[in-house]
């Protein structure tokens, strides 16, 4: 019976450990508008997997970020931000895409 319980108490403990965590935290994200920076930031940061929730704010350049870090990790969503054409913190978008950006939302000067 005693080696029953323990057994239990293991593997619970280890399930535990094993759980997804749900991280929120927030990224720079260079942009200019709400009409089409904002959708395309938040599209490429939801395309990545694991990602719950995306939400970019114009005044503050930051995108707010949810996800289950088990899948995923803010430098990943960084990355896929930086492949849509906006710099992410210390990732730059590549000047090709970035070039092919609209005019409104272009930010480098």
């Amino acid at each position: 019976m005693k080696k029953v319980i323990l057994t239990m108490l293991a593997v619970a403990a280890m399930s535990a450990t094993m759980q997804a965590k749900t991280v929120k935290t927030e990224i720079p994200v260079n942009g200019k508008c709400n009409e089409m920076c904002k959708p395309r930031i938040e599209k490429a940061a939801k395309a990545v997997p694991g990602v719950l929730s995306a939400t970019w704010n114009l005044k503050a350049q930051k995108l707010t970020l949810v996800y289950d870090n088990t899948k995923t990790d803010a430098k990943k969503v960084q990355k896929a931000v930086s492949a849509s054409g906006h710099d992410s913190g210390n990732i730059k978008a590549p000047q090709a895409t970035y070039n092919k950006l609209p005019g409104c939302c272009k930010y480098r000067k």
